[in-house]
């Protein structure tokens, strides 16, 4: 969910998708590379991110990814099971013993 949400935000190269994850959740969230790329993989293979080779920012050729419709769809429908997860232990937690 997380990957799809940043890279929603506009075409990002996959080292790019780590930083932004450390620098937006103010480096309490780390994505080590041996979890990134693999996750991007399966994500492309589902249709859920498309992909093509430019230079990035240093000049090196980078793969560039962007939100296709359907991951657009499964970003939406995994933000509300998250929310409906975070209500419910939120609930669980403002329990007065």
């Amino acid at each position: 969910m997380l990957i799809l949400k940043v890279v929603a935000l506009g075409p990002i190269h996959g080292y790019a998708i780590s930083q932004r994850i450390e620098q937006i959740s103010k480096d309490v969230l780390q994505v080590q590379q041996g979890s990134l790329y693999p996750a991007l993989h399966r994500l492309e293979r589902r249709g859920w991110l498309r992909a093509e080779w430019r230079a990035s920012e240093t000049g090196r050729d980078a793969k560039f990814y962007t939100v296709t419709k359907a991951g657009r769809k499964q970003l939406e429908t995994e933000t509300a099971q998250w929310a409906r997860l975070a209500e419910a232990v939120g609930s669980i937690l403002r329990t007065v013993e």
